[in-house]
């Protein structure tokens, strides 16, 4: 019956404390009012059974029943219809460029920094609904996985089909990776332009040094991002492929990560730098990224209020019509 409903004045319902208080002080008056006579023989008396004098209870029933929705009407209940209008007044267009090198099999994060970094890499993406994303990635080489759009399926289903393949040249060209992302995003008409450059490693192939990407990325107006990902310290990771099974071989060796390079990359454009050593951290650099590159949206709210006390105030008036009604007529000689 009041699903939907909202009750503005909801300091009325308080006066329903009166009614249990009205009760007890009509149940006493009915007995105050109530004459006894003592006869020692009804004989001689006509006796009927009329059943009126039962039913003028009801008369004080409708009262009460009168008061309840009159206090009902009163805390002003309504039913609201909010309709929400979304206008996107800012865009964003960014570019995850991701590492895919032999490296990024260490099993520092769990299970390995590549898997780990794509599981928090997709909840990044389904949280951007108003931006396009695109996806490159790099090694000793790298191209675009994935062109910049706004089908956020398409995209994490790309990103889901990353993996380490002996295709792509080894090594870590990261000057590569920035060069690549820079020409996804240099014809972009968006208002703000962003790169998130991830890496597990030192520059150590490729034939785009960083430093120049970078300058392209400051002249096309492109912020960037970079994470380094891998602990502090030793890392259980591949070192050498089983040629009878094929499978990796892993042994325990120093994670290097060029963060002089990374921090530079990041100042020069306008970024910031993130380390990340666990799962957690990546989670909190990706949220930290997500929190400083905001779309701007612009939600227009429409309220329809619709009273309902009406109907409420209608009825009570109703019941007490009909109660001064049979007062007056039905229940006269017994009232």
């Amino acid at each position: 019956m009041f699903e939907g409903i909202e009750f503005l004045n909801k300091e009325f319902f308080w006066l329903l404390l009166a009614l249990p208080l009205a009760i007890l002080w009509y149940v006493f008056k009915n007995k105050k009012q109530t004459a006894e006579l003592k006869i020692s023989s009804l004989k001689g008396f006509k006796l009927t059974n009329s059943w009126l004098p039962k039913l003028k209870h009801l008369l004080f029933a409708l009262r009460l029943l009168a008061l309840t929705l009159l206090i009902a009407g009163l805390a002003r209940p309504q039913t609201v219809d909010v309709s929400t209008k979304t206008k996107t007044t800012r865009g964003i267009d960014i570019v995850m460029a991701i590492d895919v090198s032999a490296s990024m099999l260490a099993k520092d994060l769990s299970p390995n920094r590549l898997e780990a970094l794509k599981k928090v890499a997709a909840e990044f993406i389904k949280g951007r609904p108003n931006d396009r994303i695109g996806l490159v990635e790099y090694a000793g080489e790298s191209y675009t996985k994935t062109p910049i759009t706004s089908d956020k399926a398409i995209v994490l289903r790309s990103l889901k089909d990353i993996r380490y393949n002996n295709i792509i040249e080894g090594g870590t060209a990261i000057g590569m990776g920035l060069a690549t992302s820079v020409n996804r995003l240099k014809d972009s008409k968006a208002t703000s332009k962003v790169i998130i450059l991830l890496t597990d490693g030192v520059n150590n192939s490729g034939f785009i040094d960083p430093k120049i990407a970078s300058e392209l990325a400051v002249e096309y107006d492109i912020k960037t991002y970079t994470i380094g990902l891998g602990t502090n310290g030793m890392a259980l990771s591949p070192v050498a492929i089983d040629q009878r099974t094929g499978d990796f071989q892993y042994a325990r060796i120093q994670v290097e990560i060029d963060e002089v390079l990374l921090k530079e990359i990041a100042n020069v454009t306008g970024g910031k730098y993130f380390r990340a050593t666990n799962n957690r951290k990546l989670e909190e650099i990706y949220d930290e990224i997500n929190k400083l590159e905001k779309t701007e949206i612009e939600e227009f709210k429409f309220y329809n209020y619709e009273e309902k006390y009406r109907s409420l105030v209608l009825l009570a008036g109703l019941l007490l019509l009909i109660e001064l009604l049979l007062r007056f007529t039905v229940f006269r000689s017994f009232v």
